[in-house]
């Protein structure tokens, strides 16, 4: 895996804006810019992309160190100018403050294999008999297994209810504008939604709260009254 890889992937996990990017740079001794980060950031073929130097990454590393554990009072960690595999991982571990079997539990999340004599050969020292090389499938799927348990999700910016903005009115008016719906008189055994309604002409009271419609008005003659054949 290249830096650039690492970088991204560490930074989509946690969900770190620019501003933060920086901050664990500079929390590491080191002063970047947000163009850099930017950069660094981007596509392998876009036109501004920009390689991610192993002190960079291992800068980074060790400010996320500091994020996820604590910064430690005195002297900070010194950014290895050459980074392999089994450097980015042993800073992944303690970062996270994995322990052996955990990390070989997470790994296995995602159906990789790895045992404790393997995992163990990958912290030793280069020139110890039983030093492994960390391979770049081991650390890939290292990632992808502390996206999947650590992934934080980006927050959602909810916006004003219709009904709130309906409520204020019209920009600039200063007035709220609500909207007034008449309500029809309602009448003992009406049908819902009926065109004409029945009223008795002798109630007083219904001819005047109905004064503005048109009823029907019948004689009690007519509505016995047999329909001409």
């Amino acid at each position: 895996m290249n830096n650039n890889d690492v970088i991204r992937r560490l930074r989509y996990t946690f969900n770190y804006n620019d501003k933060q990017m920086m901050a664990l740079f500079a929390s590491a001794n080191m002063t970047v810019s947000r163009e850099q980060v930017s950069q660094w950031l981007k596509k392998d073929n876009d036109s501004d992309f920009v390689v991610c130097s192993d002190i960079e990454l291992a800068s980074f590393l060790n400010g996320f160190i500091n994020e996820k554990r604590g910064k430690k009072e005195g002297p900070q960690a010194v950014a290895e100018r050459r980074l392999t595999n089994n450097i980015i991982l042993t800073k992944l571990k303690i970062a996270l403050n994995l322990k052996a079997e955990e990390l070989i539990s997470l790994l296995d999340s995602v159906d990789f294999r790895l045992n404790k004599p393997e995992l163990s050969a990958f912290s030793r020292k280069p020139d110890h008999k039983h030093y492994r090389e960390c391979k770049d499938q081991v650390l890939r799927n290292l990632l992808q297994a502390i996206d999947k348990k650590y992934h934080v999700a980006r927050t959602t910016k909810f916006t004003k209810d219709v009904s709130e903005s309906n409520s204020l009115g019209h920009k600039g008016s200063g007035k709220k504008h609500f909207k007034s719906k008449s309500k029809e008189p309602q009448v003992d055994g009406a049908r819902p939604n009926a065109s004409a309604i029945y009223v008795n002409p002798k109630n007083e009271k219904s001819n005047k709260a109905n004064s503005s419609r048109n009823t029907l008005k019948l004689k009690p003659e007519d509505i016995y009254k047999q329909p001409d054949k």
